[in-house]
This record gives structure tokens, sequence and C-alpha cells, in this order.
């Protein structure tokens, strides 16, 4: 059936137009393209599937990289077969498909060799392919395939990844060929149907492992499906997947998109990640009945909200806090709670001053301490549930994931697509990457990864000068440019080489702090090199913004002013040119207006 499953596609004329077309690999590029483009849709009145531009991109970047295995010598018959399509017309529509197939090229390419792409039939294939298997011999691919038990999975990928994007890779092809049998219904071509009402009797499943044999391993489908479906597990296997789920709309929630960094763990142990990320959502599911209300079901936000402090502990009391809405001081939502060596297993509320402390609430009483630690108490049976997998700990009132649950955490939200590096990875970024994800974390937690930054490039000057040029420009003109330029607060700029903040003078951003790193470690300056720009920034990030009363807050403003050439009015104009963002959101609420 693989040979026949789509007809018309004029692959036999097609074939027939150049002696060179007849190679084997060449052949096999030819029936896949054609196929691909007969199934998205392609007019077939001349014959043969014409291609658009939108649909060569498809092909090239989304179609072959999800459907077809080719080895690497023979990508390039891809582009080769929608080159010849390509010159069977005249004119512009030749000019505008050969341009579509040149520069979605190196993006095909890349797409087809980007592990995250694969299936479990494009890998197996693969595999196949390196130890000599005739991948055109269903016998050959059973034979060898015995012999691939245990077989490694490629760098970059896990067994959930390869699950996910097969079971997407089957619901995309039965929906195309589903679309295909429907539209050869409704307006019969001229060329002749795609799919035969035979074909089609037979099962959109079965058409769909036949297309997978052909341009992948012949045989391969019905082998993953039936003696060899240990190699290809599919959803049932996964059912931490549920779980990944719900921090991936943790994730969201937080970022509102999932390429947002999370910031590396300072330390990941390896273990049976699937293993024990099954384990926690068992723990995850049973905190879910009704006997740990009311908190049990907030599981994967502690897990999360953990993660997302950079695996830094949390306090069980500041949790419970939040969740019976007593008022927590913003700006102590990222201080650190200590981790005892040992405490008692009944959980007992923090003492008023490390209430206080935590919380930054005025006064509480021993009575309010007591209404608490009810609360607490019961978050603390929770999270003494998920300890017991071994992925999380609780000692007193603080929590956190252990090592091995920090691997756990990353490994489950990677697999849903959130960009989430290991310390290593984090460290190999450039300067632009490190600054934008830094700009969203915990000050602790930026200064750890900046720091490391820093130091696997041994501290130079020029690492410096790169880490404070970034400063300046990611992000700049956004809403988010201040805080980015605030990282220059978390640098231990007293070990910093003094050129490189010598050169950050002119910065026209951060020259004023580079001034000011530069006068507390007593070091030479020169305050005419930086700019008016810079100067006022500092002015700006230095002003109480939404704390204080308002009079507090304007006599601030006023007081910077007058030390300012040409006095308030200029200032804020200097303000708002460097960033409006920032200057409306300080300056507005004490009714100054900007120009």
């Amino acid at each position: 059936m693989a040979e026949t499953v789509l007809t018309n596609t004029g692959l036999d004329s097609f074939l027939d137009g150049a002696p060179e077309h007849r190679d084997p690999a060449f052949a096999r590029a030819a029936e896949a393209v054609l196929g691909l483009l007969a199934l998205r849709g392609a007019d077939r009145a001349t014959g043969l599937p014409e291609p658009t531009p939108g649909l060569v991109r498809q092909l090239l970047v989304e179609d072959l990289p999800t459907f077809v295995y080719a080895p690497p010598d023979q990508l390039a018959h891809y582009p080769a077969v929608l080159g010849a399509l390509a010159a069977r017309f005249d004119g512009v529509r030749r000019e505008r498909i050969t341009a579509v197939v040149a520069e979605s090229a190196p993006d095909f390419e890349r797409a087809m060799n980007d592990p995250g792409n694969l299936t479990w039939h494009r890998w197996y294939a693969s595999l196949l392919r390196t130890v000599g298997a005739d991948l055109t011999d269903p016998e050959d691919v059973r034979r060898r395939l015995a012999a691939l038990d245990g077989a490694p999975l490629p760098d970059g990928a896990r067994r959930a990844h390869l699950m996910g994007r097969t079971a997407l890779a089957d619901v995309l092809l039965s929906e195309a060929l589903t679309r295909a049998y429907v539209r050869d219904a409704e307006a019969p071509p001229a060329a002749g149907p795609l799919l035969t009402d035979h074909a089609v009797a037979t099962g959109i499943g079965r058409l769909a492992a036949a297309l997978q044999d052909r341009w992948t391993a012949a045989g391969l489908a019905e082998q993953l499906a039936g003696p060899y479906a240990r190699f290809a597990p599919g959803p049932e296997a996964f059912p931490h997947l549920v779980l990944a789920d719900a921090l991936l709309d943790e994730h969201l929630d937080y970022h509102g998109d999932p390429a947002a960094p999370v910031p590396p763990p300072p330390a990941i142990e390896a273990g049976p990640v699937e293993e024990d990320a099954d384990s926690l959502i068992r723990a995850v599911e049973e905190l879910a009945e009704e006997e740990f209300e009311p908190y049990g079901g907030e599981a994967p936000h502690l897990l999360y909200v953990v993660y997302q402090r950079g695996c830094a502990a949390e306090s069980v009391a500041r949790k419970a806090a939040e969740y019976e809405d007593w008022t927590v001081d913003p700006a102590l939502e990222d201080l650190a709670v200590p981790v005892p060596d040992a405490a008692p297993e009944e959980y007992t509320a923090p003492p008023l001053p490390e209430l206080v402390r935590l919380l930054g609430t005025a006064e509480p009483t021993e009575a309010d301490r007591a209404r608490l630690e009810g609360a607490a108490r019961d978050l603390a049976a929770v999270l003494d549930r998920l300890a017991a997998t071994g992925l999380v700990f609780r000692r007193g009132d603080a929590f956190g994931l252990t090592p091995r649950g920090a691997g756990v955490v990353r490994y489950l939200l990677a697999v849903r697509g959130v960009t989430a590096p290991d310390a290593a990875e984090a460290a190999a970024w450039t300067a632009p990457e490190v600054v934008a994800a830094a700009g969203g974390w915990p000050a602790s937690v930026a200064a750890r990864v900046l720091a490391d930054w820093l130091r696997a490039r041994a501290d130079t000057a020029d690492a410096w000068s790169g880490l404070l040029a970034a400063l300046g420009t990611v992000h700049a003109g956004t809403p988010d440019a201040a805080a980015t330029r605030g990282l220059f607060a978390v640098l231990d700029t007293a070990g910093a080489p003094p050129e490189a903040l010598r050169g950050a003078l002119r910065d026209p951003v951060v020259g004023a702090y580079a001034l000011e790193a530069l006068r507390e470690r007593g070091e030479p300056a020169d305050p005419i090199q930086v700019r008016a720009s810079a100067r006022a920034l500092h002015v700006l990030d230095g002003l109480p913004a939404k704390k204080g009363p308002l009079e507090s807050r304007r006599a601030a403003f006023d007081a910077a002013a007058a030390d300012w050439p040409g006095g308030s009015a200029a200032l804020v104009r200097a303000m708002a040119a460097a960033d409006r963002h920032e200057t409306e959101r300080v300056l507005r609420p004490l009714g100054i207006t900007l120009p």
C-alpha cells in the first residue's frame, strides 16, 4: 500500500523529465515532495502539484522535518525537487518559487537536523541506516530493529519529546489525509483523486502508517505499533505530563511566554527523571483529595514558585500568609529563608520577630501568629507529602526542592517547551541573552547567575564590558528597561576590572552607575565623560517610585531637580528622553506632566 497511497501526483511524468531524476534518492525525495504538496491542496490541473511560495515554505520548514527521514547527504534533493518544479513555470512565478526555495533552504536543513523535531519513526529510521539497514526492505528493517534494543536517544532529546512530536505528526498527517479526501470529493480534480475510495475504506490511520513507512523505513510503523511498541511509548507511558501541563500553566501565569527563561538551579542531581516525575504526579494527585484541603490543589504552584526562586528555600508561613490574604511586603517576597540543619517534624510558626522580617507586617500579635500557624500547618502537611518523594524538603519553616527534585521540575518544564537552562547552559549564553533573562528573576538569583557568567569568562575586562553594555541595550525603549539596567545593583563591582568600569562611563544608560562604582572603590574617574542621559536615569532610578507618601516622594524629586542644570523642567525632559516608560510611572503620580 505504501507505494500507492497517494495517486495522481504526477510522479512518473516528473521523474521521466531527466535521467538524473531516476536516482533512487532523488526519486524518494520527489515522491515525498509531490505527495505532501498534493496533500496540502496544491493545484494539480497540469498533472503535477503546483507549488506556491506559502506551500514551499511550509513543506521545507514544517512538513518534511515532521514526516520524512532523510540522511544528511540526501537533504539537498528536496530543495532540488522544488527547483525542478519551479523550472516548469515561466516569468514571475518561477522567480518567486526559486527565491523562496533558496531563502528557506538553510531553515530546512536546520529543522531536519534539529533533535526537537524528531519523531519515533524518524529517529529509528536514522538509527537503522547507521547500522546498514535497507530502509526499503521491511524484513531487514524488522531484523535490524531487534538489534537496537536499548538504543540511546539523540543528544538534547527525551522520550517525552519524541512521543509528543510523534503524536502531533500522527494527528497532522491524519488531518491532511482526511481533508484531501473531502476536498477531492467536493470538487473532483481533472487529474483524478489523490486517495481512492478503496484506500480510504481501509482507514485513515492505516493510510498514515503506510505513508510514514514510505517516508521513513518500510514496515517500521507496524513494528513500532506491535512487537516493538516498547521502543516508541505513547502518552499512556507518561502520566507525569499532566504535571508538566500544570507547571506550564504556572509559568504562563508568571511570564505569559514559554520562551521566558526560568533561572538555573545552583545544583542538579541526576536521577531516573521519568520515574521521579511519575512519583511526583502520584503525590500531586493524592494531594487533590479532600483530606488535604484547602491547599492540596496548590502543589504545582508550590513546586513552580520554588523553582522560579532559583530553587532557593521559601517560607511556609509566608506562603500561608499569601493564601490567607495577609499583606506581604512585595519587597520581601524574595527574601532569603534560612534552612536549619534539623527541626522537629511537627510544624511550628516562626517567632514574631522572624514573621516581621519575612512578611513586613507591622507589629503582629501572638494571636495573629497563632491564627497563621493553623493555616501554615495545613500547608506544611501538603509539603510533607511532597517531601515523601525525596524531591522536596521541609525543615522547620523552610521548604524547597532537593537537587534531584530540581532536575525533575526542570525536565517537566522543558518537556512543555519552557526555556529551563542548567547552570552550564546559562553560563554559555551571550551577554544580551543572560541580561534579558536575569531581568525577570529575583535579585539574589540574578546576582548568582551573572557572577557565574562572569566567572566562566575569568572576570575579564571584555566580559564585564559586554555585560555592562547589555544592561543599556537589552529591552531599551520598553517598560522593562528600568529593571534591566537595575541589574547593575546586583553586580559585585568591587572586583570588576577598573578599565571596564571606566570604559562604561560614556555609556548613555549606565555611565553614572559606573562612575558611582569607581568612586566607591576610590578609583580615578572623569565625571565629565558621563552623559546627561545616564545622569538623568541615575536620578530617576534613585527616586522612590511607589513607596512612601506622595509628599515625601515629591520632595525627593524637587531636591534632585534643584541640583540639575536648568531645573525641574530640564530634568523631566532628560528623564523622558532617556526612558519615557519609567519616567511616566514614577512622575505622573506626583502630578508632573511629561513633555
